[in-house]
């Protein structure tokens, strides 16, 4: 089975009375972190539980060492996931507005701790939700805990250490998520250093989308990554972002491609630009 799996509106629908079925409200505001529990509390999809970018799938900020949104401890994220109701053979929606960028955050954690089968993401999100008349309810949703273990593959992520080492690489495939003007390092609203990683290649993620926020075909999405990534292994192939949650919408994609789950460097430009000594290209 795909490691990568959408799920449409029609289907989420026959589907909510299933009795193993979790339904997670990822929504987040950058620039208002109190937006998505807001939102979440006014009106969400019956059942589904709402879990925090900052509280619940982050760890501790420490300034001059982590990026914005480090990644949260094993043991805490899997004590949440139970609290939402998780089992190990949970059937897993997430959803956040509309493009995924959240979603996908929690479907890389989910993958990270070992649950790789039976996840989805909502395609279109509760934007596209709303627009098929599928119910909302501003009801809180009460969940047994359930009993999901899970345990951190490192084997999906790379650190700075091992990312600056490889820099020079020939068989190194960087893919920034971010838009273009900060790619360049032309515009920096959040970080306080502007540029990119040397070697990147400006890859933004809503570019895996379209007009509806919708993902592209899995051929398109091939063609549009195919010129990058052909010649690297997965290995070789790494996704960063501002701080680690966006790249993770380019590493599902790829997956909907057709290509191996491909690193993360979960500390992203935020982690990277703590430390002076690390090259910076604009």
């Amino acid at each position: 089975m795909a490691l990568a799996q959408l799920i449409d509106t029609t289907r989420l629908t026959a589907q909510l009375a299933q009795p193993n079925l979790r339904i997670l409200d990822c929504r987040f505001a950058l620039d208002d972190p109190q937006y998505g529990k807001r939102s979440y509390d006014q009106g969400h999809i019956p059942g589904a539980v709402y879990l925090d970018l900052e509280k619940d799938l982050s760890g501790p900020v420490v300034p001059g060492q982590t990026g914005r949104h480090p990644l949260p401890s094993p043991e805490q994220l899997v004590e949440r996931l139970r609290e939402a109701g998780l089992h190990d053979d949970s059937e897993v929606v997430l959803y956040d507005d509309g493009p995924g960028a959240f979603a996908a955050r929690v479907w890389w954690l989910l993958a990270w701790l070992g649950k790789r089968s039976g996840v989805y993401l909502l395609d279109g999100g509760l934007k596209a939700w709303r627009a098929a008349g599928g119910a909302v309810t501003s009801e809180p949703t009460r969940v047994e805990p359930g009993n999901f273990e899970g345990t951190p593959d490192s084997a999906m992520l790379i650190d700075a250490a091992h990312l600056l080492a490889n820099l020079q690489q020939p068989g190194l495939t960087l893919l920034d998520a971010r838009a273009l003007p900060r790619f360049k390092g032309e515009q920096e609203p959040i970080d306080p250093v502007a540029g990119h990683i040397p070697g990147a290649q400006c890859v933004p993620f809503n570019g895996n989308l379209d007009e509806d926020d919708r993902f592209l075909s899995p051929q398109a999405l091939q063609a549009r990554f195919s010129p990058l990534v052909a010649t690297a292994s997965a290995d070789g192939l790494v996704a960063y972002c501002g701080s680690g949650v966006t790249a993770c919408h380019n590493l599902f994609a790829l997956c909907l491609a057709g290509y191996p789950l491909a690193k993360l460097y979960a500390g992203s430009w935020s982690e990277w630009i703590t430390d002076s000594q690390r090259p910076v290209a604009r």
